[in-house]
């Protein structure tokens, strides 16, 4: 646990270090060449997945007890593996004064899942080299600076700080909810006339709505267009998504879910507000087809490869929202739903949420709650899959009944996550180890190790070690192919008469990519 906190942390570091050098010229230019031949991760029993379509009877039970037990109108719900909605249903009433049931064409207001909308148009602006995410928010609202800052050695507050929850704001759930019709002069005009910070900006993780609102108003501001133009033509279109909306009033009523309270045992119909300038953080109409293509598009971005790329936004840049860029805690007595201790690690990308558990499942999400709706999104990038709900019961958000669905259907159809097979230079250097097996004899004088490596160890020295290793191992039988750790660092085992002899190396980021480090264990 210690080792993945310390790597957990180095990598939150190089993130942001890295993020504060990224100019708009930077993302404009061409791809460059690999000079190394790319492993690229792959499923090894893709024959699992068709194991899932026999259990998709369990997902229907599962929402529609979750919907019974919490007294939810309705819930929809939608099953995606990569480019394929593959299972989708829905339960109880879109409308409970009509009695008209949910269907996954209904349409929901989803919150705040419409964040990570604004955050990808924020990217394609970016990589049009339209702006910076290093650009203080200053250079496109100068009413921020009307604002002042909690102390006066506090930084500007940058496009990424609004992007990670990172500006200083104080956590506005309860209050920005009820902003969502407000224009773009309320909002400049309340920056401009004070705001009141709980940090100081670049320091902490706190969820703002009033950032992701002030994104909008940038999309505006560099697109020329509304913000809800620009996601929709660029974004929404671009992928199929033909029926969301973000004005409720635009909707035939026969397709909208009205959104309620749950109250004196009944259902009270809560007021919808109209779309405006807070509709960045939280405005989005969808329906469960349509955002079902949505999550396809982020699934799409994994793993990283050298076909063609088509999208509305680059793969790269979807995987940058993926990242954990800042981080917001760390469970350390997270336990599973069998009451098993599973710590946990979590961050905030840009607009979406990241945790990784103890097994190292990595899930990208984020959950919707407005008075009257609640909603939640999430994929396992590894294994190619992701589930969303969408429910008209205020603070509703099935996160719990999404999680149990792609757990139970992982585990009963036996799914495992992509492996990446060893590079060709990986192999290439593992059959030049075990060449030298097992008496390390002229070691010294092949041209397959790094210079550092026998100025950190003498060539005798690992010649001594490595006979008294196989001296205790015994006769060689036979070893396992090299696992791969990346595409320049990997392990193997060798089987022997008395003794297993596991093996780890490394290799330089030269272009030949040389050993740098061997180690040879019993």
């Amino acid at each position: 646990m210690k080792r993945y906190l310390v790597l957990l942390t180095v990598l939150m570091l190089a993130c942001n270090g890295e993020s504060t050098k990224t100019t708009p010229t930077a993302q404009t230019t061409q791809p460059l060449a690999s000079v190394q031949r790319y492993s690229v991760p792959a499923f090894t029993d893709s024959a699992a997945f068709a194991k899932v379509s026999q259990y998709f009877p369990i997902i229907d039970t599962v929402f529609k007890r979750y919907a019974k037990k919490n007294s939810f109108p309705s819930i929809s719900y939608g099953l995606v593996i990569g480019d394929k909605l593959v299972y989708s249903g829905a339960t109880g009433f879109a409308n409970v004064t009509d009695k008209r049931p949910a269907t996954t064409k209904t349409l929901y207001r989803i919150a705040s899942m419409s964040k990570s909308f604004t955050a990808m148009a924020i990217l394609k602006l970016r990589d049009e080299g339209k702006l910076s995410l290093a650009d203080p928010v200053s250079k496109y609202i100068p009413e921020i600076n009307g604002g002042g800052a909690l102390t006066t050695d506090a930084q500007p507050i940058t496009i990424q700080n609004l992007l990670t929850m990172s500006a200083g704001f104080p956590e506005d759930n309860p209050w920005g909810d009820r902003q969502l019709a407000d224009k773009d002069e309320d909002l400049l005009d309340q920056v401009n006339n004070g705001i009141s910070f709980s940090n100081v900006p670049g320091v902490t993780f706190e969820y703002s709505n009033m950032g992701f609102a002030l994104l909008g108003v940038i999309i505006k501001k560099v697109s020329g267009e509304p913000y809800q133009t620009y996601i929709t033509k660029n974004i929404m279109q671009r992928i199929g998504m033909n029926d969301s909306r973000w004005e409720y009033s635009e909707i035939p009523a026969d397709v909208f879910a009205p959104g309620y309270r749950w109250e004196d045992n009944t259902w009270k119909e809560e007021p919808v507000l109209h779309d405006g300038a807070y509709g960045a953080m939280g405005g989005m109409i969808c329906t469960i087809e349509d955002f079902a293509k949505y999550v396809s598009l982020h699934l799409s971005a994994w793993p990283p490869r050298n076909s063609a790329d088509n999208g509305p936004i680059k793969r790269s840049s979807i995987r940058e929202m993926h990242q954990p860029w800042r981080m917001n805690g760390i469970a350390a007595n997270a336990r599973t739903r069998t009451g098993v201790i599973c710590p946990t690690a979590g961050g905030y990308g840009y607009g979406l949420g990241w945790r990784q558990d103890c097994n190292g499942l990595i899930r990208v999400s984020h959950s919707g709650g407005l008075p009257g709706y609640g909603s939640e999104w999430r994929i396992y990038p590894e294994y190619n899959m992701g589930i969303v709900s969408f429910a008209n019961h205020t603070y509703g958000a099935p996160g719990f009944p999404n999680s149990v669905v792609l757990d139970t259907l992982i585990q009963l159809a036996g799914i495992r996550k992509r492996e990446l097979p060893a590079s060709d230079i990986l192999k290439q250097r593992k059959d030049e180890i075990v060449s030298l097996l097992p008496d390390f004899n002229d070691a010294g004088s092949k041209k397959i190790f790094a210079e550092n490596f026998w100025l950190d160890y003498t060539a005798a020295a690992r010649q001594k070690e490595v006979k008294e290793i196989f001296k205790q191992a015994g006769k060689i039988l036979k070893m396992t192919e090299v696992r791969a750790e990346n595409q320049l660092r990997g392990a193997f085992t060798i089987e022997c008469e008395k003794k297993n002899v596991h093996v780890f190396f490394t290799l330089t980021p030269e272009r030949e990519a040389y050993i740098q480090q061997l180690d040879i264990e019993l």
